[in-house]
């Protein structure tokens, strides 16, 4: 590959990739984002202590 072309290439995908990080940088930040993780942990937690259900022996 002929190195312009090379280079080239990779200024359009630089452009590219500044272009969807503005606009990433546009998005609003989810406010509740903090408490649904905290959620989300606690419901974790909840399924870790539950007791394994009870599974009868099988019979080969």
């Amino acid at each position: 590959m002929h190195p312009d072309i090379h280079r080239l290439l990779h200024e359009d995908r630089a452009r590219q990739l500044r272009t969807e990080a503005a606009t990433f940088a546009l998005r609003p930040a989810p406010a509740a984002l903090r408490s649904r993780l905290g959620w989300t942990l606690v419901e974790w937690g909840l399924r870790l202590v539950q007791e394994a259900p009870q599974r009868s022996p099988r019979i080969a």
